[in-house]
């Protein structure tokens, strides 16, 4: 006499694939297709150096799996338009700030040792790829137009001294014998650049993000003056003539 014994799944149907496990026997099903063919995955970001040759071409011998340190996230691409940041847990339960979009930020103007919320317009220049400035990207490093109208308030304040305006369009307004002599003592010997003076009148700031929009979520900067002005003007300049 011959006996068969038929046993069934409790929770569901055998996995296809290898178990790792008791626990995994019947936990997991293969998701298929009206075809019946798997459904394809996408290839991850991996910031591990085991794909890398040696220096000498050699290949380098896997000797374990990809570990979740190694992960890569996709970048940002923060855009100029209404603030929207997303958060994103990190290793060790720290937290990132992934701004997909930004509309401002704090800007510094290092030779008046002054800081203002300013308005980011758009995107002038980048060096890494002129694609960035296109599509209007925020990234580290980007040169950006930013609006000018805080830090002419803060000069006309702090000097008395009316700037981005043409002479005809000054008005006199009346200041007391105390701020006079305050306004005189701060104007010795101070005095604005021309190429400062310039941007104001346009009412447009060349700044540099120092920040990293995608990690921080903020998009801070410093205005860009002297020297390193006449440069990315000229940057500016040649990439227009072309």
């Amino acid at each position: 006499f011959f006996f068969f014994f038929f046993f069934q799944a409790e929770d569901g149907i055998r996995d296809a694939q290898e178990s790792r496990g008791l626990g995994d026997v019947y936990k997991r099903q293969v998701s298929t297709q009206s075809t019946g063919s798997s459904v394809k995955q996408s290839m991850g970001i991996s910031r591990d150096s085991f794909h890398k040759r040696r220096k000498t071409g050699g290949k380098l011998t896997l000797w374990r799996k990809k570990r979740k340190f190694e992960l890569g996230r996709p970048p940002s691409m923060t855009k100029i338009g209404s603030t929207r940041i997303h958060t994103v847990r990190a290793r060790g339960g720290n937290l990132k700030y992934r701004a997909l979009r930004l509309d401002s930020g704090n800007f510094s103007w290092a030779s008046e040792s002054i800081t203002k919320k300013c308005r980011v317009l758009n995107v002038v220049y980048n060096a890494s790829n002129n694609e960035l400035v296109r599509t209007n990207t925020l990234v580290k490093g980007s040169i950006i137009e930013i609006d000018a109208t805080p830090f002419r308030q803060f000069y006309e304040q702090h000097y008395g001294v009316q700037i981005g305006k043409k002479k005809e369009d000054e008005e006199a307004t009346k200041k007391s014998n105390h701020l006079e002599r305050k306004l005189k003592a701060r104007n010795i010997n101070h005095t604005l650049a021309k190429d400062m003076d310039a941007q104001f009148t346009k009412g447009r700031l060349l700044a540099v993000v120092t920040s990293r929009p995608g990690q921080s979520g903020r998009c801070d900067g410093a205005l860009i003056e002297g020297a390193e002005l006449k440069f990315y003007e000229a940057k500016m300049a040649k990439k227009k003539g072309k």
